[in-house]
Protein backbone atom coordinates (compact mmCIF):
# COMPACT_ATOMS: atom_id res chain seq x y z
CA UNK A 1 0.00 0.00 0.00
CA UNK A 2 1.24 3.22 -1.20
CA UNK A 3 2.65 5.80 2.08
CA UNK A 4 -0.02 8.86 2.45
CA UNK A 5 0.68 12.04 1.51
CA UNK A 6 0.64 13.56 5.06
CA UNK A 7 2.23 16.55 5.27
CA UNK A 8 3.85 18.10 7.96
CA UNK A 9 1.46 20.93 7.71
CA UNK A 10 -1.33 18.95 8.80
CA UNK A 11 -2.97 18.67 5.36
CA UNK A 12 -3.10 16.24 2.25
CA UNK A 13 -3.39 16.87 -1.15
CA UNK A 14 -5.86 16.15 -3.44
CA UNK A 15 -7.38 15.68 -6.68
CA UNK A 16 -10.22 15.11 -8.95
CA UNK A 17 -11.97 14.71 -12.68
CA UNK A 18 -15.23 15.97 -14.28
CA UNK A 19 -17.25 14.12 -17.07
CA UNK A 20 -17.03 15.68 -20.40
CA UNK A 21 -18.46 15.01 -23.63
CA UNK A 22 -16.34 12.53 -25.31
CA UNK A 23 -15.62 14.35 -28.27
CA UNK A 24 -13.57 16.80 -25.80
CA UNK A 25 -11.85 13.86 -23.94
CA UNK A 26 -10.64 12.18 -27.02
CA UNK A 27 -8.48 15.05 -27.71
CA UNK A 28 -7.38 15.75 -24.26
CA UNK A 29 -3.98 15.75 -22.87
CA UNK A 30 -3.94 14.72 -19.46
CA UNK A 31 -3.08 18.00 -16.95
CA UNK A 32 -3.54 20.52 -19.76
CA UNK A 33 -5.89 22.08 -17.95
CA UNK A 34 -4.03 22.33 -14.89
CA UNK A 35 -1.06 23.35 -16.04
CA UNK A 36 0.30 27.05 -13.82
CA UNK A 37 -3.11 26.81 -12.93
CA UNK A 38 -4.27 26.93 -8.61
CA UNK A 39 -7.06 24.90 -7.24
CA UNK A 40 -8.41 24.29 -4.16
CA UNK A 41 -8.54 21.21 -2.59
CA UNK A 42 -10.34 20.12 0.23
CA UNK A 43 -9.14 17.10 2.31
CA UNK A 44 -11.03 16.16 5.76
CA UNK A 45 -12.18 20.07 6.23
CA UNK A 46 -8.99 21.27 5.36
CA UNK A 47 -9.07 23.86 2.12
CA UNK A 48 -5.71 23.88 0.77
CA UNK A 49 -4.19 25.68 -3.15
CA UNK A 50 -2.62 23.22 -4.93
CA UNK A 51 -0.45 25.20 -7.86
CA UNK A 52 0.08 23.17 -10.77
CA UNK A 53 3.51 24.37 -12.32
CA UNK A 54 4.50 23.49 -16.06
CA UNK A 55 7.31 21.48 -15.03
CA UNK A 56 5.62 19.42 -12.97
CA UNK A 57 7.14 20.48 -9.75
CA UNK A 58 3.38 21.44 -7.36
CA UNK A 59 3.39 24.00 -4.83
CA UNK A 60 0.97 22.94 -1.71
CA UNK A 61 -0.06 25.92 0.62
CA UNK A 62 -2.33 25.56 3.64
CA UNK A 63 -4.96 28.05 5.05
CA UNK A 64 -2.20 29.53 7.14
CA UNK A 65 -0.15 30.38 4.71
CA UNK A 66 2.40 27.95 5.10
CA UNK A 67 3.36 25.83 2.01
CA UNK A 68 5.91 23.36 1.08
CA UNK A 69 6.84 22.06 -2.72
CA UNK A 70 5.91 18.52 -4.29
CA UNK A 71 5.60 17.09 -7.48
CA UNK A 72 2.45 16.14 -9.59
CA UNK A 73 2.10 14.07 -12.57
CA UNK A 74 -0.83 13.22 -14.53
CA UNK A 75 -0.52 9.94 -16.20
CA UNK A 76 -2.43 6.37 -16.88
CA UNK A 77 -5.84 7.88 -15.88
CA UNK A 78 -4.34 8.77 -12.62
CA UNK A 79 -3.38 12.35 -11.06
CA UNK A 80 -1.17 12.13 -8.70
CA UNK A 81 0.98 14.56 -5.58
CA UNK A 82 4.25 13.73 -4.18
CA UNK A 83 5.47 15.44 -1.43
CA UNK A 84 7.55 14.89 1.80
CA UNK A 85 8.17 11.04 0.53
CA UNK A 86 4.66 10.39 0.16
CA UNK A 87 2.73 10.00 -3.11
CA UNK A 88 -1.12 9.97 -2.95
CA UNK A 89 -2.94 9.18 -6.39
CA UNK A 90 -7.35 9.59 -7.98
CA UNK A 91 -8.49 8.63 -10.85
CA UNK A 92 -7.83 11.13 -13.34
CA UNK A 93 -9.85 9.92 -16.58
CA UNK A 94 -11.21 12.98 -17.87
CA UNK A 95 -10.23 16.83 -17.35
CA UNK A 96 -11.07 19.34 -14.89
CA UNK A 97 -14.42 21.61 -15.64
CA UNK A 98 -13.93 25.43 -14.45
CA UNK A 99 -16.57 25.75 -11.13
CA UNK A 100 -17.22 22.12 -10.80
CA UNK A 101 -16.32 19.71 -7.58
CA UNK A 102 -15.90 16.42 -7.66
CA UNK A 103 -15.21 14.25 -4.93
CA UNK A 104 -12.50 11.33 -5.54
CA UNK A 105 -11.09 8.48 -3.18
CA UNK A 106 -7.39 8.41 -3.53
CA UNK A 107 -4.86 5.40 -3.25
CA UNK A 108 -4.98 6.22 0.38
CA UNK A 109 -8.76 5.96 0.64
CA UNK A 110 -8.75 9.86 1.59
CA UNK A 111 -11.18 11.70 -0.19
CA UNK A 112 -11.40 14.87 -1.18
CA UNK A 113 -12.94 17.21 -3.14
CA UNK A 114 -11.14 19.53 -6.12
CA UNK A 115 -12.82 23.31 -6.26
CA UNK A 116 -11.10 24.33 -9.63
CA UNK A 117 -11.82 27.75 -10.67
CA UNK A 118 -9.82 29.36 -13.86
CA UNK A 119 -8.36 26.17 -15.85
CA UNK A 120 -6.67 26.27 -19.23
CA UNK A 121 -9.37 25.40 -21.73
CA UNK A 122 -8.85 22.47 -24.21
CA UNK A 123 -6.62 21.96 -26.75
CA UNK A 124 -8.43 21.91 -30.43
CA UNK A 125 -7.95 19.59 -32.24
CA UNK A 126 -7.54 20.87 -35.90
CA UNK A 127 -9.90 19.99 -38.91
CA UNK A 128 -7.94 17.74 -41.53
CA UNK A 129 -7.21 18.42 -44.67
CA UNK A 130 -10.77 18.10 -46.03
CA UNK A 131 -12.06 19.57 -43.19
Amino acid sequence: MPKPLILKLSFVAAALAVPIGAAAAQAWAPGEELVGQTVQVQTQGVVNSVYFAPDGTALITAPSGASIQGNWSAVNNMLCLSAQGGQECWPYPRPFQPGQQVALTSSCQQVSTFMPGALNPPSQVGAGERG
